[in-house]
């Protein structure tokens, strides 16, 4: 099929109005983001059937010369990558050497295979057995078995089209004599591939002789397989450069304007989604230009390894790209060698184990995380770099409507959350003025007691590794079931260390009902009448109620009589019902968590507001939940603040079976506080942020990001500390005060409603006794039923 004449004629536009159409299709689908790969090059074999005319990669047998690298090689080349940061294994190799060469056939039967895809493919398993990198394979035509096996062990995998021409197949072609290089058989293994959805890579060679219709025909082809079944990822336009000790050492390259008008017509070609790519090391000093054609992503860059296939073209350094893409006003960013539209979706388009894999190195996008942080660790990132000149005027406007008090729009906050370099700094340090404007430079911090009265559930979220079945003792500790004395005899202690409030919520225990609650209330308020009980979540009220064949709200009138204040707004995790029905699907759904609050609110009772992120969802569902509050409180007014929850992955069992993240990275956990401050400005005026889960130092971060609340002093913190947080339990207030004086704020202790607290009380928590030991006292038979 050749291009049409209309599509002829939508080509034979200028070159600047190409690029501006192309520029602002690829910016409507990637923003100001363009990507590349860290990655080590792994020459497998560099013999190969094919007789290219252009090509230096492929190599002859040589007396004395290895065929093919060995096991140990491969590792330490690996192993280097790894050393470097690198996230992808690239394996490069010849196309089926051994139907030429005797050598490459006594070669595979010393290392026990009879193909080179198969030890291929034994390289890649042990490459992501022994060093986590994830490889991307590109040993050319291949059949259906060969690419479900590769599928197993590979992250992608790819095959350049380079182009649809028969011409360049005949003799006199460049591609005489290459069986593999038929444009028939290698469309056969494109559409092979998105058959058995591999994430795939493709693209073409420009300056082989084909003309610029051949060029729209090729594109239009990968278009068209692409529609049918959506795995092409990426496509590349690579422009022939010619080499020494070739059949076309001599030939003309195609020039810049040939290139430029290239990327253009594929960006416009392929849509604004369609990741486009071309080699900076194929065009030095002129990223600019690239940029403006629509391009949106410089290909693998390794800081190990040279490029084997262009090897006299030396790849930029990783640092000097970002520079240079920051000047052509785009923001550098790692990827995976699977693209973040694959990686999102990990499930459908990945083996089982590289899905696991992907996922514990991706953030909320599906990008490569940009730090080796994650919620309960003691050692922060370095600060992100700024090196872009300016903010992106979207995002201004954005940020403008916030503090101007203004409902965002889901899209709106969805491009807060993707912020990064000067944009993220924007948002964050907006957030911080508007926290300044709304609460001045005091942090409030309150003294507390946590008690979680048992971890006993016979519910089965995926994302807790603090409750227990009866008997169950995997993952930290026992079950327990405190006896009341022990929950009476911690209020007694807390109050005599100075705290205000004692916040109570434990597993569903089976025993339970709603009785269990009230009695709980009642017997605090019987040995401290003064202590402000902020208890229960919308589950455990949803549980209690249903026990007692009573509404909410009846529910909710008895637990205020026997002395509940407050509600703590968890189990909330994420209000958006798709992600819930993955991570606790027997749990309360949205509607019923906020049917609670408005009941709770209506009732006189005011309640916080939780967000529990970074597992397995992304910021389309953060805005959800941020505009799911934000109407609430329009109608209700009752939530005193919001308190981002980073996950704790480490003894998650969700994440211990590979389904979720290892928690939000550094820059999007802030991002959270500076977001929410903006999202939900002026209807919830007290962001919190948890020094359990950010830690003393990260905590201090968000308090600089939007956040103006430290939280409670705890205590006993058993809930984090299950799923693996290396912080301690309890954050005395003379600890506390300093750390906010240290960021330049004054501190002020509060009660659980945000009012000033007795300087008695203030008094007595700052010479408080060292804690008793608790007791857990073990699950109680239940009396046999007679």
């Amino acid at each position: 099929m050749m291009a049409t004449e209309a599509t002829r004629r939508r080509f034979d536009a200028s070159l600047a109005g190409l690029m501006a159409e192309a520029a602002a299709s690829r910016d409507s689908g990637h923003g100001r983001l363009i990507s590349y790969s860290r990655k080590v090059f792994i020459p497998l074999t560099k013999l190969c059937r094919d007789v290219c005319h252009y090509c230096t990669f492929a190599d002859v047998p040589r007396a004395g010369k290895p065929v093919y690298l060995s096991p140990d090689e491969v590792l330490a080349i690996a192993r280097a990558g790894v050393a470097a940061g690198c996230t992808e294994a690239l394996f490069t190799l010849g196309d089926k050497p051994e139907l030429r060469y005797q050598a490459a056939r006594d070669a595979l039967k010393a290392l026990g295979h009879e193909t080179t895809i198969s030890y291929l493919t034994a390289m890649c398993a042990l490459v992501l057995r022994e060093t986590g990198l994830l490889p991307h394979a590109n040993p050319g035509v291949m059949t259906r078995e060969e690419i479900s096996g590769l599928r197993e062990v590979t992250a992608s995998q790819g095959i350049m089209l380079e182009s649809t021409s028969e011409r360049l197949c005949m003799q006199g072609g460049v591609h005489y004599g290459s069986p593999d290089k038929h444009p028939a058989v290698r469309l056969e293994t494109l559409r092979l591939a998105g058959e058995l959805k591999v994430p795939f890579t493709t693209g073409i060679l420009i300056g082989l002789g084909e003309t610029r219709d051949e060029r729209i025909d090729a594109l239009e082809a990968i278009r068209d397989l692409h529609a049918a079944h959506g795995h092409i990822q990426e496509v590349i336009v690579q422009n022939f450069r010619a080499k020494p000790d070739t059949k076309l050492a001599n030939s003309e390259e195609p020039d810049l304007d040939d290139l430029l008008w290239t990327i253009a017509a594929a960006r416009l070609i392929l849509g604004p989604d369609m990741n486009i790519q071309a080699p900076p090391n194929l065009s030095p000093g002129v990223y600019q230009r690239l940029v403006d054609a629509g391009l949106n992503d410089w290909g693998g860059i390794s800081p190990v390894t040279p490029d084997h296939v262009n090897p006299e073209a030396p790849w930029p350094a990783i640092a000097e790209l970002a520079r240079k893409s920051a000047e052509a006003g785009k923001l550098l960013v790692n990827r995976l060698p699977v693209y973040p539209a694959y990686a999102r979706v990990a499930e459908t388009w990945l083996a089982p184990d590289i899905a696991t894999r992907v996922r514990r190195m991706s953030d909320a996008e599906g990008f490569a995380r940009d730090d080796d942080w994650a919620p309960g660790n003691t050692v922060l990132p370095p600060a992100p770099l700024v090196l872009a000149r300016g903010v992106d005027t979207g995002i201004a406007r954005i940020v403008e409507r916030a503090t101007s008090g203004e409902r965002l729009t889901a899209n709106d906050i969805v491009r807060l959350f993707a912020a990064r370099d000067a944009d993220y700094r924007h948002v964050t340090q907006a957030a911080n003025a508007l926290r300044r404007a709304v609460s001045g430079d005091v942090v409030r911090y309150v003294v507390n007691r946590n008690i979680n009265y048992t971890n006993i559930c016979y519910f089965k979220c995926k994302f807790c590794a603090f409750s227990k079945g009866r008997t169950h003792e995997d993952l930290r500790g026992a079950p327990y079931d405190l006896a009341f004395e022990e929950v009476t005899r911690r209020s007694v202690e807390a109050w005599d260390r100075g705290a205000t409030e004692v916040c109570l919520q434990g597993g569903i225990h089976p025993d339970y009902t709603g009785a269990t609650y009230e009695a709980i209330c009642k017997a605090i308020k019987a040995v401290v009448p003064e202590m402000h009980i902020h208890a229960f979540s919308a589950l455990e009220v949803t549980q209690g109620a249903a026990t007692l064949g009573l509404s909410i709200s009846e529910f909710l009138a008895k637990l205020k009589a026997a002395g509940l204040g407050t509600l703590p707004g968890t189990a909330a995790e994420i209000l958006d019902d798709d992600i819930r029905a993955l991570i606790c699907p027997d749990k309360i759904n949205t509607r019923q968590w906020l049917d609670v609050q408005r009941d709770a609110h209506r009732a006189g009772l005011r309640t916080t507001s939780t967000i529990m992120y970074g597992h397995v969802e992304t910021s389309a569902s953060w805005a959800k939940h941020l505009l799911a509050l934000r109407d609430l409180q329009a109608e209700t007014g009752g939530f005193t603040e919001f308190v981002p929850l980073p996950f704790v992955h480490m003894e998650a069992p969700m994440y211990r079976l590979g389904m979720a993240r290892r928690g939000p990275t550094f820059r999007e956990a802030v991002a959270m506080h500076s977001v929410a401050r903006l999202a939900l400005h002026p209807l919830i005026p007290n962001i919190q942020t948890s020094w359990v889960k950010m830690g003393p130092a990260g905590a201090a971060i968000c308090l600089n990001s939007g956040a103006n609340d430290l939280g409670g002093t705890l205590m006993n913190e058993s809930i984090s500390r299950a799923a693996g947080t290396q912080h301690g339990q309890e954050f005395p207030p003379h600890e506390m005060e300093a750390l906010i004086r240290s960021i330049g704020r004054d501190p002020m202790q509060r009660d659980t409603l945000y009012r000033s607290v007795p300087e008695t009380r203030r008094a007595a928590s700052m010479v408080a006794a060292e804690l008793e030991p608790i007791v857990l006292t073990p699950p109680r038979r239940k009396a046999a039923v007679v």
